[in-house]
């Protein structure tokens, strides 16, 4: 059984702040799977194969629908991958002004100013989210050309730096900050304006503290690093000539020992963050930092639970320092670096515990009917995520023939993989293929370089991971099974998998889709969004990492295994934490959680109840689209059995409604496995049809895999296979 994490926690009211050496990190445990590198894990080769002189790319196109990224990009960077689902997506696209939430502040950037809201939450029993209200824009009051764009100078995982040029402004945007920073360049007089009224301006005896009250029962503290004037009307604050750092945050509460946390701070300030896989399963965040003293950031809910204990000397946890966030309270941590470690899981071809030998009968009895079924010339779809399922559904076949020594129909399984992922790796797919996008730094499809609707938005960058991953798992299993064509198509498989999982300079940008600052994907690419990124399917998300480490294992690449396998680690816990909805859980107000068990969209600023593609009513859909594909790691993502009994009843109702499909029943009835199997396996078999990425055997083998002696544990549920493999 894994320890709870053990901190040292001190409140806000007790000693003062001192900065402790760090304690070296204790050497990685072994394990059996998967293989680990060296505690330094250095980056991925960048090139798909050892031995060629540069890496494979696709074809090259111009994309037609792309937008263009000079105009907010600084000239260094445009020569280089840009990202494409950032947390600062909207401030790059279209006219860049519309909001993204840096926690714990709502930014918006138009016309030479930048507007703060500390935003308060609309709450109802179908959505959540955030209202955007200017409640500070600062500018300069003199700008001559004030409808000049923002410039993002420079990016990192856990910060934006965007620079006024004709304003003589940079702020520092670092994710979790309690303030904005802003570095003001030369001479200049700042205004300050509000849509609430200013009813109280006090400075300190030196005129380097302000404190703003506003009419909407805000209080804001502003910071300078040299002595300032400030003078206001109702609606705005003009101060004298400055030049040197500003500093502004909300105060959270109205008790006065929250002014004095932030007076402490007030002088440290972070320019850019970090994240740096230094071992498996473990995640460093390294802050950048100017001023003296030390360095106050805020974690969101998940941060608290993966804080590693063998941090405690090196951080000091603020428990009553709180700021309120859609993403659940965000709490005050004092330190340079912190270390999150999660929860190890296994990546394996094959279920954790196997199918029951009893069973093999039925199993193979489906097994021979799905295969026989296989023929690639029938497939009709070009989409590049219908047929990344098709791919991906076969090759759970091949994985499950393995698993009940069945070898016989891997031939067959083997010559359709062959069939269908050798004109996508060839370019020799007529109706669709893989090109290579310079613009931007990655892989678009033939359709989506034509059509941004088209392939689901891939041509401007929309689920990448879900696609790609369908393919790199059936890329992965050929490869398995067929050494030498894995050989061969080894620089092809390399360059998809880079697409979304490149950690080093290369052709991608780092990590396309993973968020290192929330810990999982977004999925929302180059579109502009009032609510920020989105993500709709965390199974999908899980997939690709997974699959990707499943690559490396094909290959004997232990690097791969161990990024692959820590970012799918991640990716579960967030899942855990913001999708799935447990009874009686205080993340979300009492009204939301009431009425659902999991979260439809996630966006950065919303919680959704609906799909894209399906009303909130339609709750099979909502359970499909987070259970789907049915993998041997979807054992980790719903490791929480009680959950998952809580799931299959609330959406079991939903199954009443004339026209539910077929393919999302199994979903259901496979989850319903987890805790019922005699009853999952009457309802599977009363299908008369299947998701076009699932199969019956897929689901004989899930129901046939579950264990009925089980037991509960604290951290996964009933599902605790990693606890005796790993430990940290």
């Amino acid at each position: 059984m894994l320890k709870k994490i053990r901190r040292r926690v001190k409140t806000i009211f007790t000693k003062p702040f001192k900065q402790k050496p760090r304690r070296k990190p204790s050497p990685p445990t072994t394990s059996p799977s998967p293989p680990t590198t060296s505690p330094a894990m250095s980056p991925p080769p960048q090139t798909a194969d050892r031995h060629h002189s540069r890496p494979f790319l696709f074809p090259q196109t111009h994309s037609t629908v792309l937008p263009d990224p000079s105009p907010f990009f600084s000239p260094n960077l445009t020569s280089t991958p840009l990202p494409t689902n950032s947390f600062f997506q909207n401030f790059v696209l279209k006219n860049g002004d519309q909001p993204e939430y840096i926690h714990p502040y709502l930014i918006k950037s138009s016309q030479s100013s930048l507007t703060l809201c500390y935003p308060s939450q609309f709450k109802s029993p179908a959505f959540i989210y955030q209202s955007f209200i200017s409640d500070l824009t600062i500018s300069n009051s003199n700008n001559p050309n004030p409808n000049a764009n923002h410039v993002v100078s420079s990016f990192s995982d856990l910060g934006v730096t965007l620079d006024f040029p004709s304003g003589n402004l940079r702020f520092f945007l670092v994710r979790g900050s309690p303030f904005l920073t802003c570095s003001v360049i030369n001479s200049v007089s700042l205004s300050i304006s509000t849509a609430h009224a200013v009813i109280e301006l006090t400075p300190n005896s030196s005129c380097t503290k302000y404190t703003i009250k506003l009419n909407n029962n805000q209080t804001w503290l502003l910071y300078a690093s040299s002595p300032v004037n400030f003078t206001h009307d109702t609606k705005n604050i003009t101060s004298s000539v400055f030049s040197g750092v500003i500093r502004i945050a909300a105060l959270p509460n109205s008790d006065p020992k929250f002014d004095s946390v932030l007076d402490r701070f007030s002088s440290c300030y972070p320019v850019r963050g970090d994240a740096v896989f230094t071992k498996p399963f473990s995640l460093e965040y390294k802050w950048e930092k100017k001023g003296w003293g030390d360095l106050l950031m805020l974690a969101h809910p998940l941060h608290l639970r993966l804080l590693s204990d063998s941090d405690s000397d090196s951080i000091t946890i603020l428990e009553d320092f709180k700021y309120n966030s859609i993403d659940g309270d965000l709490v005050g941590v004092v330190g340079d670096s912190w270390v999150l470690k999660t929860d190890p899981v296994s990546v394996t071809w094959h279920s954790i515990k196997g199918v029951q030998e009893e069973s093999y009968s039925q199993v193979i009895e489906a097994l021979i009917k799905d295969v026989d079924a296989l023929n690639s010339s029938a497939i009709s779809t070009s989409s590049s995520y219908f047929f990344g399922k098709l791919v991906a559904r076969a090759a759970r076949l091949a994985l499950i023939a393995e698993e009940v020594c069945y070898p016989d129909v891997i031939p067959a399984i083997k010559k359709f993989l062959k069939e269908t992922i050798e004109p996508w790796m060839n370019g020799t797919f007529g109706a669709n293929g893989f090109l290579y996008d310079s613009k931007w730094g990655g892989i678009v499809t033939k359709q989506g370089s034509l059509d941004s609707g088209a392939d689901f938005g891939f041509g401007v960058y929309n689920d990448h991971h879900y696609h790609l991953g369908y393919f790199i798992y059936g890329i992965s299993v050929l490869a398995k099974i067929d050494a030498a064509w894995g050989r061969k198509y080894r620089p092809q498989a390399y360059s998809l998998m880079a697409d979304f999982m490149n950690l080093s300079k290369s052709n991608y940008t780092r990590l396309r889709c993973f968020d290192l600052w929330k810990l999982h994907s977004w999925a929302g690419g180059l579109t502009e969004f009032a609510d920020g990124r989105n993500q709709e399917s965390t199974s999908e998300a899980v997939n690709a990492y997974y699959s990707a480490a499943l690559m490396g294992l094909a290959y004997g690449d232990s690097h791969l295994v161990s990024i692959g396998s820590t970012i799918s680690g991640f990716e579960i816990q967030a899942a855990q934490t913001w999708w799935h909805v447990k009874e009686g859980d205080n993340l979300y107000p009492e009204e939301f959680t009431r009425e659902n068990r999991v979260v439809g969209v996630l966006w950065a600023n919303k919680r959704d109840s609906g799909l894209w593609f399906a009303p909130k009513e339609w709750k099979e859909c909502r359970l499909g689209i987070q259970l789907l594909p049915l993998l041997p790691i979807s054992e980790a993502l719903f490791s929480d059995v009680e959950f998952v009994r809580q799931l299959v009843e609330w959406t079991l109702p939903a199954l009443g409604r004339e026209g539910v499909g077929e393919g999302w029943k199994g979903f259901l009835y496979a989850l319903q496995g987890v805790y019922d199997k005699e009853g999952a396996l009457v309802n599977v078999g009363r299908l008369n049809g299947h998701d076009d990425g699932n199969s019956l055997t897929n689901l004989l083998w899930w129901i046939y895999s579950r264990d009925d002696q089980e037991v509960g544990c604290d951290r996964g549920g009933k599902f605790c296979w990693y606890s005796r493999h790993y430990s940290h």
